[in-house]
């Protein structure tokens, strides 16, 4: 057993040729669909903590001020706020799926295995849901914008 520390010029034992090569090129880690599914969940999670902390706040305006509320809630009748609306749909649409495929890649004795297909799977279920969603949510604003029946 050698009591020297080794190099980054000399890969640990085990240490894949790849994560080896892509820091001998300086790149960083890109990951596959995996890595980036955990990012997005990440991501649409905190996206939605911080909506749900807003959406407390506003509510809690009507017992302070009812002006202030009606105020704020014409604010989002505006179409930029439609806008954020499908972001947040698409957002919590997308945690939700990708929490049950976590859960059955944790908790069913084959999920591992099938991990990648899950994910494919509930992208093209996210795909499915949100774009008649999206159409619907923001049918509105652009009859609205560009003028309509």
């Amino acid at each position: 057993m050698s009591t020297t520390a080794s190099t980054a010029a000399e890969p640990a034992a085990g240490a894949s040729d790849r994560a080896g090569a892509s820091r001998r090129r300086g790149s960083f880690y890109r990951g596959d669909p995996g890595m980036w599914s955990w990012v997005l969940h990440r991501i649409t999670g905190v996206l939605t903590f911080f909506f749900l902390f807003v959406h407390v706040l506003d509510t809690a305006l009507v017992r302070v001020s009812p002006n202030t509320y009606d105020q704020v809630i014409e604010t989002y009748k505006t179409p930029l706020v439609n806008l954020l609306e499908v972001g947040l749909v698409g957002a919590v649409l997308f945690h939700a799926l990708n929490g049950l495929r976590v859960m059955l890649v944790d908790f069913w004795s084959k999920g591992p295995k099938y991990q990648k297909t899950m994910l494919w799977v509930i992208g093209v279920v996210w795909v499915v849901v949100m774009v008649p969603g999206a159409f619907f949510m923001l049918k509105r604003t652009v009859e609205m914008l560009f003028g309509g029946a």
